[in-house]
């Protein structure tokens, strides 16, 4: 990953001119697996940049290894202080906007990687305990929850695989104020009753290479899987 990195920053810098380029999700975290990871980058800047440059930019990585996980927001110097701003965005290979949310701004202050400039604690103020916890209770609540009565959509891997991790680590941030890396969470699952084949599957995709399933096999899956999120949401914002 470090040439694409390293390759990503010096377009940037040649393109956009950046204050700073940070890298977090499980790159801060400690959890980092190449080709299955996202590789999670922001990106400060003066002013906001020329769309069609960016996109410009991110399309000429295409060829290069991982660069199809290679995501990037672009915030604003003078709007770093709002969560609810809603910033450029490089993701998925298409342009679009979304917030950096009180966990990412989480991430940065516990393990931020500095790629180019200033750390990140000398340009974006962390978020206090309690305003970490209101957003995720509120992500639970008008994300994950309401996505719990859509039973087909269990169905694709990536719900899977993202929904069970996602209440294990809301559930360490809501106790106990910190963030957990994927990993962690898939420890925590297996601990606490989660369906032993559940989390095979999901640390089988994530770690190794994941058996091909039939259609009532996904199916079964699917079905556990979105019961337990919802019955350990409903758990969490009861308590």
């Amino acid at each position: 990953m470090e040439p694409l990195l390293d390759q990503f920053v010096t377009a940037l810098r040649e393109a956009v001119g950046p204050v700073a380029v940070w890298a977090h999700g499980s790159l801060a975290l400690g959890d980092h697996q190449p080709g299955r990871s996202d590789l999670d980058l922001l990106a400060v800047v003066d002013s906001a940049p020329d769309r069609d440059r960016v996109g410009a930019l991110h399309r000429r990585l295409d060829p290069e290894p991982y660069a199809d996980k290679l995501h990037c927001s672009y915030l604003r110097r003078d709007q770093l202080t709002d969560p609810g701003q809603r910033h450029l965005t490089w993701a998925h290979r298409h342009l679009l906007e979304r917030p950096v949310t009180p966990v990412t701004r989480r991430e940065l202050a516990v393990g931020g990687r500095t790629l180019y400039g200033p750390a990140p604690a000398e340009l974006i103020p962390d978020v206090t305990d309690a305003a970490l916890a209101e957003f995720v209770r509120a992500d639970l609540a008008g994300f994950w929850r309401p996505a719990t009565r859509h039973p087909t959509w269990w169905l694709r891997d990536v719900w899977v695989d993202l929904g069970p991790l996602t209440v294990a680590r809301a559930r360490v941030t809501l106790e106990e104020g910190r963030l957990i890396s994927k990993g962690e969470a898939l420890r925590l699952l297996a601990a606490t009753g989660a369906p032993a084949q559940l989390c095979d599957d999901i640390r089988r995709r994530r770690y190794e290479n994941a058996a091909r399933l039939g259609p009532l096999a996904r199916l079964r899956r699917a079905q556990l899987a979105r019961h337990l999120v919802r019955d350990r949401i409903d758990a969490l914002l009861a308590g």
